[in-house]
């Protein structure tokens, strides 16, 4: 590691699927898998929520 490293602007974290990777270091995809996973995991608890709601509609209806 450069003594310089800590100079250079940090990129924000964050990610477009598909954009291209080759300018990345191993970090900046660690950075961005992260990232992914909590997005994820956002994403599964938002879907488990609403099948919860969907199913408890849908047993109010069958009785």
């Amino acid at each position: 590691m450069s003594m310089f490293d800590d100079d250079r602007p940090k990129r924000p974290v964050q990610h477009e699927i598909g954009s291209d990777l080759s300018s990345l270091s191993v970090d900046d995809i660690d950075r961005r898998i992260a990232l992914l996973r909590q997005e994820i995991a956002r994403l599964e608890a938002d879907r488990e929520e609403k099948g919860a709601g969907r199913r408890a509609a849908e047993n109010l209806f069958k009785s």
